[in-house]
């Protein structure tokens, strides 16, 4: 007769975590779950659940889990100690020599850079998985990750000092990697008739993918997260406007207001909104009734047989969706995300000459500077200055 097999003691401290971490299942994909619960200590996961029950973001919840389970196996690699907290202002610019180098120095000086062990160990977890020195945009990601636990644990870090700041400075520009957008390509008024002829056909997956491209681009550019969040209950029927602001003699057309509930920069209680009028407003609506969508999730799962799903979207098949179309429509996908709804929306705000202000407040960009980058691109390829030969 066969021995049962022995299952694991409660006392084990990774199984302890992973059964902890299940609290977060809606966040965390299982997977991902198991690997984090021999990554992290008992305080982390303590750290984690305190988040998600005071109300913290998923997207953000999810990605400061990632910052802290890479921070964890980085700096028992590099120091052969757990994370300490608060971090010491050494380690802190261990962490940024670790991650931004110079190329070209590495080549005279092997010991520049990471360590060749750390990287084969951070390699061996499935932690890293590019070559040469990290996108600046990431390590900056991963120190204000690093701040926001530390400041949530009531502990004064270093995040702050000169040291550091210079640092990072001089590492990224030592990189010489360039900023790289999320888009490579901005999701324009073109385009989008582009993708939109894509979806001219009657099938429910046709419905969907129509209304989701226009009220995506249409209320501002919202970001996939918050498209994918969206429930029929944050519609709000309005009353019909003008088709032109002030005059009485043209048409009318249908108007809702979107809540978005909390979003990247803003919380419930900013209650923000984003207004639909015409046109995306009309295909929405399509889509409610075809798919008989009463409550829950806006945009959903369709299976191979025109069956709409109970679940919402996932953010990564928004993205999957408008890369799709663009195949579609002879578009290069790898070109296109679905940030390029939101850069395209501003883009295309400015092409029109529309105040930035206003836009912005379709958009809900906090970040004027970020705001007018798009704005300013679209003067100087209008303007003059760069015509001086042509």
């Amino acid at each position: 007769m066969l021995e049962p097999k022995a299952l694991p003691s409660p006392a084990d401290p990774v199984l302890r975590r992973a059964e902890e971490l299940d609290a977060l299942d809606a966040i965390l994909p299982f997977a991902r779950r198991d690997q984090l619960a021999t990554l992290l200590t008992d305080d982390d996961v303590a750290t984690l659940k305190h988040l998600a029950k005071e109300g913290m973001g998923a997207n953000t919840l999810r990605a400061l889990a990632s910052d802290l389970g890479y921070l964890e196996a980085w700096c028992e690699l590099s120091t052969s100690t757990p994370l300490p907290w608060p971090a010491p202002e050494s380690l802190l610019l261990k962490f940024v020599a670790h991650h931004l180098w110079d190329p070209l120095e590495r080549v005279s000086d092997p010991g520049h850079g990471m360590p060749d062990d750390v990287e084969a160990g951070l390699r061996l977890q499935g932690l890293l998985r590019s070559d040469g020195p990290h996108a600046p945009d990431t390590v900056r990601r991963r120190l204000t990750s690093w701040s926001i636990l530390t400041r949530w644990r009531g502990l004064t870090g270093y995040f702050s000092a000169p040291s550091l700041k210079a640092a990072l400075r001089l590492a990224v520009r030592a990189s010489g990697r360039p900023r790289q957008r999320k888009s490579k390509r901005a999701v324009t008024g073109d385009v989008l008739a582009k993708l939109l002829a894509t979806c001219a056909g009657g099938r429910l997956v046709d419905l969907r993918d129509r209304a989701l491209l226009l009220t995506a681009f249409a209320s501002g550019g919202r970001r996939r997260s918050e498209v994918a969040g969206l429930c029929i209950e944050d519609l709000v029927d309005e009353e019909p406007v003008h088709a032109v602001p002030g005059n009485a003699a043209s048409p009318l057309l249908p108007c809702l207001t979107i809540n978005l509930g909390r979003t990247k920069t803003t919380t419930v209680e900013d209650k923000a909104h984003a207004v639909l009028i015409g046109r995306p407003v009309i295909a929405l609506k399509q889509w409610i009734v075809d798919a008989r969508i009463e409550s829950g999730p806006l945009f959903r799962r369709i299976d191979q047989w025109g069956n709409v799903d109970r679940r919402a979207l996932t953010p990564q098949s928004v993205n999957l969706i408008l890369k799709s179309r663009c195949e579609q429509a002879g578009l290069d996908p790898k070109a296109f995300s679905a940030h390029g709804l939101r850069s395209g929306y501003l883009t295309e705000a400015a092409n029109r000459g529309i105040p930035l202000p206003e836009a912005m407040q379709q958009s809900l960009h906090k970040s004027v500077t970020q705001a007018a980058s798009y704005y300013n691109n679209v003067e100087r390829k209008n303007g003059r200055a760069a015509r001086l030969v042509i």
